[in-house]
């Protein structure tokens, strides 16, 4: 499916034609006026800017998932943690944690639960390290890498970005560090925009 749609799209852009397909700068996505580095520059950087505590970044997690299976091998997706606040720097680290000890699959679903769910807050390290223990990995190895300094740096450089991504709100998401998906359609306009922007990308790489 996301194949025949960049095929649709890559057409729509040669032939110079507008269509539903096409969208437009200032109203369906910003261009930022600083490039944010990206990870890997030899491939298409995708990032989604989110936190745990987020309802609509909880309800955007299953579809975005699935899209992300679909992403070809010149994409490379990942998500980072907005942070506006002490209560949200702590959940970035602990999903900077979960990501050092291999268990990001594991506690994703449970830490997005925990805060929209069962509408706890999640406000200390020792309530993190109980639900990292419920999940299966051991308290000290938990506490080991939510202290750690590689841990704490990613953090920083996850606020860093979100602050040159000029975001507003989660969920966001940024293509290739230069465009902030703005579409106001629902989740499925925003991945439909993201894929718009993809192909751009990729055209222009091509030229």
């Amino acid at each position: 499916m996301f194949r025949r749609l960049v095929a649709a799209t890559a057409a729509c852009v040669l032939a110079a034609t507008v269509s539903a397909a096409d969208y437009v700068a200032g109203t369906h996505y910003k261009e930022l006026s600083q490039p944010v580095r990206t990870a890997n520059p030899d491939k298409i950087e995708v990032v989604e800017v989110f936190w745990y505590g987020c309802i609509h970044c909880f309800n955007f997690e299953p579809k975005l998932k699935e899209w992300e299976k679909t992403l070809p091998e010149d994409v490379d997706f990942h998500q980072s943690p907005a942070m506006w606040n002490e209560l949200m720097a702590l959940h970035a680290r602990a999903f900077y944690a979960a990501e050092a000890l291999g268990k990001l699959e594991v506690m994703n679903g449970p830490l997005f639960e925990e805060l929209n769910v069962k509408r706890k807050r999640l406000s200390s390290e020792d309530e993190l390290a109980e639900l990292f223990v419920a999940n299966g990995v051991d308290e000290a190895e938990f506490r080991k890498a939510f202290n750690s300094f590689g841990v704490k740096s990613k953090v920083k450089q996850a606020d860093a970005r979100a602050r040159g991504y000029q975001i507003t709100g989660t969920p966001a998401v940024i293509v290739d560090g230069k465009y902030l998906v703005t579409a106001k359609g629902g989740y499925d306009e925003v991945l439909n925009v993201a894929e718009f922007l993809i192909e751009k990308e990729r055209q222009a790489r091509s030229n």
